[in-house]
């Protein structure tokens, strides 16, 4: 694995997080998908990522709560983070950039956009 390469991808609806999966690995990124936050969270912690892909609305730790510690902590204070979500709210999105996202995507997504966002992040 390449660390310019390697995304995390936690989300608990296993259809989501198999086509992020697929679209990326297609795409030529190296993914870890994990089905809940606190496992998202070990795994950023033991190797942080080169990006992280966060549902925010994940049993036990959700994204938020995995955004909020990647931020405090000097391992993984630096990476991006894209929050995939249904919660479409003015205050949601406020709320996912107010703890520390790089970006924010709406559910349902195309798959293509979202490849295209990761590119963009990656490349700035």
């Amino acid at each position: 694995m390449t660390g310019s390469s390697h995304i995390l991808v936690a989300d608990d609806d296993a259809d989501i997080r198999d086509l992020v999966t697929f679209k990326l690995t297609q795409s030529g990124y190296t993914v870890e998908a994990y089905s809940d936050g606190a496992s998202a969270w070990a795994a950023m912690t033991e190797r942080p990522p080169r990006l992280a892909l966060l549902d925010v609305m994940m049993p036990g730790l959700s994204g938020l709560d995995v955004l909020r510690k990647a931020r405090e902590s000097a391992a993984t204070t630096n990476v991006p983070v894209i929050l995939l979500t249904a919660r479409s709210r003015d205050v949601d999105v406020e709320d996912g950039f107010a703890c520390g996202a790089t970006d924010y995507v709406i559910k349902p997504f195309s798959p293509r956009e979202l490849v295209h966002r990761v590119a963009a992040v990656l490349g700035r």
